[in-house]
């Protein structure tokens, strides 16, 4: 069960770096860069290491990991990020960030 919410909580992280892709200040920040780094890496880490458990999942989930494995690879960081709340940009509560709280969000399950 905790293997189909680790798939569930990358797919739904996905969904949230395309949304923000589409932020005028999300698709430029240095947060989306260095995050959706870490998601590649933390994603390859979970494929390695439960390989012969995920080939297991059923074919929904198995679908699942598929869209996420593509997405993750196919996403389009900034090209060249700066952080937004540093130039005053992202008015959002200081310590709050979409993409981090997503990212958090994932690594908890």
């Amino acid at each position: 069960m905790e293997l189909m919410n680790q798939v569930r909580g990358y797919h739904f992280l996905l969904s949230v770096f395309r949304n923000q892709q589409k932020d005028p200040y999300c698709s430029v920040c240095s947060a989306f860069a260095n995050t959706l780094r870490a998601a590649r890496e933390n994603f390859a880490t979970l494929e390695s290491v439960h390989n012969e458990a995920l080939k297991a999942l059923t074919p929904e989930f198995g679908g699942m990991l598929a869209l996420t494995r593509a997405g993750l690879s196919t996403l389009q960081g900034p090209a060249d990020p700066s952080g937004q709340k540093k130039a005053g940009n992202c008015k959002l509560p200081q310590g709050m960030c979409f993409i981090k709280a997503s990212f958090a969000l994932v690594q908890q399950i």
